[in-house]
């Protein structure tokens, strides 16, 4: 390479960081879904129905048990968009009091409290980040996480089609947000899923948005009364294997624009609440057979100040009630607190119900199972087993279905590893002939011809467990490699930054540049090398790039190192003693936690934010400064009318 002048510099400077910043999408935003699985669904003779005929869903934004969907399956699918799991529990008075008796706390959801007190199984199901509407959508319904590569489309669109409980079904009615269902739809088989939505400028955040969840509610009613004068829907509704999915949207909107202890938002349960209830008494009036299973949860949950996305566990705990044909009832206790409670649910006054938790994907297999379905191909979710009414054979064979899906799907991946690998390193808990998924099947299977039922279901669990963990080393194997050659070429800028810096300012072009037949031939080696290999793995265009970078700069260093020599000597000649080098240290030293302490003092209370919010909203000025930190993550700021706002309704609470 030619001594590049400034604008050179620059120029370099520019396109390799524009290059490396992609390298973000090579490592971490690639997407997990694979195609080529197998079907598996639990196999029963023709004589014996699937648990349920139909499923509900419900999905509310709700706080932890305020913010969570509400899945009813009948499956009836209802959530509750951005509902907490605290708050679906707690009690708090009437939100709008007529009278001294409705200040007195209670719960403001009776009917989801009497399917856990009576009905159902319930407990807290558990989100991943991003904790955002279309990632928590996709765990309850697709039953993996969010695949990555969407954010590249703002989390709308799917980048890559997936299977989902919607597409496995005979067909699916829902209703809900134009930001949630359409992208259901056009990744189900065409025809297989109908979904009305309401317009997208009804989710005005300026105005209470109970109206949101009354349309879907409305909506539903009117489908099952068009069924009185239409032949052709009743048939249809008729049929088994069905979903229906409420997305309930209203409480999200207003937990954003009132927060989630706003009068608004707990009214807003109430609502939801009451809404649950009809649709369930309608959907059991209509088919009057008790084959319908309901299961109610939320997509994520809220803070107290109306956000949403981190790894809060406000934001990461949700409700889940199932109840109807196929779910367990409630396991209780009366002389100690049963099991699965903790400091979370001490307040609910459901201690004596045993308390099932699971992780979000989960839900997906648990409504494939009730509604008689085939398992997601790309789901990861583990059968909640103790959601399961019947006995342990039965579950037995539900967790070997399930858990042949999930190792499925680790076959096809790593095939498909293999082909594009010159040496393949193999997830060695599944590498050898005793440890082969065939082997451990074999095995599970004839623990369930013995009928050792409570084996089979460990066994597979424990199997469950090796083939998630191969699904994540398959995900993340060329993570090494990537950061290595992503950290190489950064640390190649650095060093050739240094080198043109002295050689330009500080030795003014005077060294030549020397460069060697061996050391050509080495660079160009490495070089080589490595396109090599991304040719025989089909690797992306982008890996090119980033490849050559690394090895021009180093090589460019390596070629100037007569410079970076005579750098040395013109910077640190005078340097001759000991001291003198601990005295440079020292001084480096204190240079970095200035820097340091420059960036913590940015952080610090902005004090024209601090002084509007104490002289035109009467907020105390060291609560605004409390709260400015709580509020404000180092390196962002909001407006200050916002600041304020939410300043002044932490202050109200106290």
């Amino acid at each position: 390479m030619a001594r590049v002048n400034r604008f050179g510099f620059l120029a370099i400077a520019l396109t390799f960081h524009l290059v490396y910043i992609f390298s973000i999408f090579d490592i971490y935003f690639v997407s997990p879904i694979v195609s080529g699985m197998r079907e598996f669904e639990v196999e029963r003779p023709e004589s014996v129905e699937a648990p349920a005929k139909r499923l509900v869903l419900f999905v509310g934004k709700v706080t932890t048990f305020h913010d969570n969907i509400f899945l009813l399956l009948t499956a009836f699918n209802c959530t509750g968009d951005g509902l907490r799991a605290d708050k679906a529990f707690q009690s708090f008075p009437e939100p709008y009091p007529k009278d001294d008796a409705d200040l007195v706390p209670r719960s403001l959801a009776p009917f989801l409290r009497s399917r856990v007190l009576e009905h159902g199984t319930f407990g807290v199901s558990h989100t991943r980040v991003p904790t955002e509407s279309r990632p928590g959508h996709v765990a309850l319904i697709a039953g993996l996480y969010e695949d990555v590569s969407a954010v590249t489309t703002g989390w709308k669109l799917n980048p890559v089609n997936f299977d989902s409980v919607f597409n496995r079904s005979r067909h699916t009615w829902s209703w809900g947000s134009p930001d949630i269902l359409p992208m259901f739809e056009l990744g189900a088989v065409p025809g297989r899923v109908d979904a009305y939505t309401y317009a997208a400028e009804e989710e005005d955040f300026s105005q209470d948005a109970l109206h949101l969840d009354l349309w879907v509610f409305d909506q539903v009613k009117a489908l099952f009364a068009d069924a009185a004068k239409n032949a052709t829907l009743d048939a249809a509704l008729r049929q088994d294997k069905l979903v229906f999915f409420l997305h309930l949207l209203g409480l999200d909107t207003n937990g954003h624009a009132y927060r989630p202890y706003s009068k608004e938002y707990l009214n807003n349960i109430k609502v939801v609440d009451e809404g649950v209830k009809e649709i369930t008494k309608l959907i059991e009036d209509f088919y009057n057979d008790g084959k319908t299973a309901f299961v109610f949860t939320a997509d994520h949950g809220m803070s107290d100040w109306g956000s949403h996305g981190d790894g809060h566990p406000d934001n990461t705990r949700t409700p889940l009630i199932a109840w109807g044909s196929g779910v367990a009832k409630p396991v209780t206790t009366t002389d100690k607190i049963a099991p699965g409670h903790d400091e979370l649910s001490a307040d609910w006054d459901l201690d004596h119900i045993q308390r099932h938790d699971v992780s979000q994907a989960d839900v997906a297999a648990l409504m494939a199972y009730l509604a008689g379905l085939a398992f997601p191909v790309n789901s990861v979710g583990e059968l909640p087993l103790s959601y399961l009414a019947g006995d342990v054979a039965v579950r037995s064979e539900a967790f070997l279905a399930n858990s042949r899906g999930i190792l499925d799907m680790y076959r096809v991946k790593e095939e498909q590893k293999k082909a594009t690998e010159l040496r393949y390193r193999p997830f060695k808990p599944l590498s050898d002939e005793a440890h082969s998924m065939e082997h451990r099947f074999s095995v599970i299977r004839s623990l369930i011809d013995q009928g050792k039922y409570e084996e089979a279901i460990q066994e597979t669990a424990a199997f469950v467990k090796v083939g998630l963990e191969g699904l994540r080393y398959l995900q993340t194997y060329d993570w090494l490699f990537l950061r290595a050659l992503i950290t190489t070429g950064y640390l190649g800028w650095i060093a050739f930054a240094l080198t043109t810096v002295i050689d330009l300012h500080v030795l003014h072009g005077k060294t030549e540049t020397s460069r060697t037949l061996l050391g050509n031939i080495f660079f160009s080696s490495i070089l080589l090398s490595l396109y090599a290999s991304f040719i025989v793995s089909k690797s992306p265009f982008t890996y090119y790039a980033y490849a050559i970078f690394p090895v021009g700069f180093w090589e460019e260093v390596y070629a100037r190192r007569n410079a970076l020599i005579e750098g040395r000597k013109a910077l640190f000649g005078h340097i001759t003693s000991a001291g003198g080098f601990v005295v440079l240290l020292l001084k480096a030293a204190i240079g970095l936690i200035l820097i340091e302490s420059l960036v913590r003092l940015s952080s610090f209370p902005s004090l024209a934010v601090i002084d509007i919010c104490s002289r035109h909203l009467d907020i105390p000025t060291e609560r605004s400064s409390l709260y400015y930190g709580q509020l404000l993550p180092p390196g962002r700021r909001f407006t200050e009318w916002l600041f304020c706002r939410q300043t002044k309704s932490l202050q109200e609470l106290g």
